[in-house]
């Protein structure tokens, strides 16, 4: 069997700063080569932020504008007439005609100020400008960034310690859960396409039965945790998998049937939002005559001045929101148990 030839170890003499020599062993040219490593390298310019969802912008209308306020208002209107003749028909001697009457409401909603201060200190922005990155621009980012998770958490869930509610937990609207299939259980890994989609149309037609049958009330917005929309997006309805689950439900339900447009969309904010910690699917319009809310001062620079005891910059960056408003509550249902 062959051996590897173990060669002696070498030195060798080199010039050195100022005439003088100087003496490398082997293991001193492995190390005083260390330097190409940074002179050899590939270095990738960009900068890889944190993962994050943000899906407010997808799922509920915003109004903008109104600068700095206390609160946000909204006035509704009912309708009722006064006499004996509830429906306006009289007869050619009556005296007893209705008279039309109008209830005007009046309802509040918080809004929120929104504040975060960006700091870059001074010798760490210089020093990342000799290798051609901003530190303002990072922190900016990461600003904005917590602008809208701050946003998300207000549009689904609401802000506990003021008392406020979202998309999928508002207690005025009627929880009710889903029906058992065949197989005895709500959920719909155990249930068949047919199942399933009569749970989508129950709900559905709920929001429209509740909206005295006005179309413009009838859900056309779904939402259901991401573990059921994976599931119906990969089940094909029958062997041959020419169509899954998800299309089969978007081209049988009620209100395609009625000219709506129903969309059917995963939200992490489902999962386990139901009573008892059941996962929820949430049906509404989304529509900004049914539910919205109000940024009344979009997020943005405000103030910046040098801080001398810190040698930093400081940015005050500021905006204002409101919280989620139902409109009418009635073009809202929640289904748990899925």
């Amino acid at each position: 069997m062959a051996q590897a030839i173990k060669l002696p170890e070498q030195s060798y003499t080199v010039p050195g700063l100022g005439g003088a020599s100087m003496t490398m062993d082997a293991a001193a040219i492995g190390t005083g080569l260390a330097f190409l490593n940074a002179e050899l390298e590939k270095r990738d310019p960009r900068v890889m932020e944190p993962l994050q969802s943000v899906t407010w912008t997808r799922d509920i209308p915003v109004r903008t504008g109104g600068g700095w306020v206390e609160f946000t208002t909204h006035y509704g209107v009912n309708y009722q007439t006064t006499g004996g003749e509830n429906y306006g028909v009289v007869g050619g001697q009556t005296n007893d005609i209705p008279i039309i009457q109008a209830n005007l409401a009046k309802q509040v909603w918080q809004v929120f100020t929104f504040s975060n201060i960006l700091k870059v200190p001074f010798v760490d922005q210089k020093k990342l400008e000799g290798i051609g990155r901003s530190l303002n621009d990072i922190l900016d980012k990461g600003i904005r960034l917590n602008w809208n998770k701050s946003i998300d958490q207000l549009v689904y869930m609401g802000y506990e310690q003021f008392g406020t509610t979202g998309l999928v937990n508002n207690p005025n609207v009627a929880a009710s859960a889903a029906a058992e299939g065949a197989s005895g259980s709500t959920n719909w890994t155990k249930k068949t396409p047919q199942e399933i989609l009569n749970d989508v149309n129950a709900g559905i037609e709920t929001t429209w039965a509740n909206s005295q049958y006005d179309l413009t009330g009838m859900a056309n917005h779904i939402l259901i945790p991401p573990a059921q929309y994976a599931y119906i997006v990969g089940q094909p309805v029958t062997a041959a998998g020419s169509q899954s689950i998800l299309q089969f439900l978007l081209d049988n339900n009620i209100g395609k049937n009625q000219g709506i447009d129903v969309q059917i969309l995963p939200s992490r904010w489902c999962t386990g939002a139901g009573t008892g910690g059941a996962d929820r699917m949430v049906f509404y319009v989304n529509d900004e005559d049914r539910v919205n809310f109000d940024m009344t001062v979009p997020i943005s620079r405000v103030m910046t001045q040098p801080d001398v005891r810190e040698a930093a910059y400081l940015t005050n960056y500021t905006g204002q929101f409101s919280e989620v408003k139902f409109l009418f509550t009635q073009c809202v249902q929640y289904v748990d148990g899925i």
